[in-house]
């Protein structure tokens, strides 16, 4: 069973359903969940071009979700650990709401107040450029945490909200820390000690997030696992390398599979191009660790963080 932290899936569904599509998760179940995905955290990402007016984006892109959730069987949006193992025992696949990127609540603590009472349960907090909450890692300067991004912190753990710091620069990284003492993620990140990227992290930074009981979820972005050879044997090396600096409990997976969205296509690791590919993931972490690792790498220690912080 996988709990994959991370998928832009909310992305493809607002676009086929704009174009007058229906059921697009239950019309792909076997091409996006069937081998084993038992829970999916689904992020709602603001595109750069709709940055100007992200609130209307999000709010659009989560109906769409909404709705295409509402017209499936194999599928529910949970809000609780309770109900995700609830929907799995029942054999559906549990989805929880994520935003990758604070824009869509703009400067607004109570429309981080509303995508709660909408579903949400992860925030990650900027995504790779600046917002009103910090820097991304791509900005040019490194200005970390605003005063309104520590009071999203302060909402995020009163409302029981995951933050996720995944794409926020180094500064924003410590800041967050700093002013939280809750568990935290990194829901689609790998060791910078293997892979340069700024989106990667670097032992400091895995070693805070063990250190507070979080756990760090291996993408499969091909940039971000090899420059030259991104393949399935270097992706698992980095969950290796991770495990053996921090404890196995502090490593899971956020895929990150991007290979459905226009512009990406083929841009996938060698030999883990897609959900299909799961298999033979598993494969390569039962020869490096044990059964029980293995399904608290998959699952449990993400289930673990959501049990402390969401309930």
């Amino acid at each position: 069973m996988i709990f994959d932290a991370h998928s832009d899936l909310p992305t493809l569904i607002y676009g086929e359903r704009k174009a007058e599509k229906t059921r697009i998760l239950e019309e792909n179940f076997g091409r996006f969940f069937a081998p084993g995905i038992g829970a999916r955290v689904m992020a709602i990402w603001t595109r750069p071009e709709r940055r100007g007016d992200a609130t209307v984006y999000g709010l659009e892109v989560l109906n769409a979700f909404l709705k295409d959730v509402e017209e499936s069987e194999h599928f529910e949006l949970v809000k609780n650990v309770g109900e995700m193992g609830k929907a799995i025992r029942e054999g559906r696949v549990a989805l929880w709401l994520g935003l990758e990127g604070g824009e869509p609540i703009g400067e607004s603590l109570d429309l981080l107040e509303v995508f709660h009472r909408l579903g949400l349960r992860v925030l990650t907090l900027t995504w790779s450029l600046r917002n009103a909450i910090g820097d991304g890692v791509f900005e040019r300067t490194n200005g970390g945490l605003t005063n309104f991004g520590v009071e999203v912190v302060g909402k995020a753990e009163e409302l029981g909200i995951v933050l996720d710091l995944s794409h926020i620069n180094e500064a924003g990284f410590w800041d967050a820390l700093e002013v939280t003492s809750f568990p935290v993620i990194a829901s689609h990140s790998n060791a910078r000690k293997l892979c340069d990227h700024p989106r990667n992290l670097t032992d400091e930074q895995l070693k805070a997030i063990a250190e507070r009981d979080g756990v760090v979820g291996a993408v499969a972005i091909p940039g971000f696992v090899d420059r030259e050879n991104p393949t399935l044997e270097k992706y698992v090396e980095h969950i290796i390398y991770m495990a053996d600096l921090i404890g196995y409990r502090h490593v899971g997976l956020g895929f990150d599979f991007v290979y459905y969205l226009k512009g990406w296509s083929g841009k996938s690791v060698e030999g883990f191009e897609d959900e299909s590919r799961i298999p033979a993931l598993l494969a390569r972490l039962r020869e490096n660790f044990s059964e029980k690792e293995v399904e608290a790498i998959a699952f449990k220690n993400f289930e673990r963080v959501f049990e402390r912080v969401v309930g």
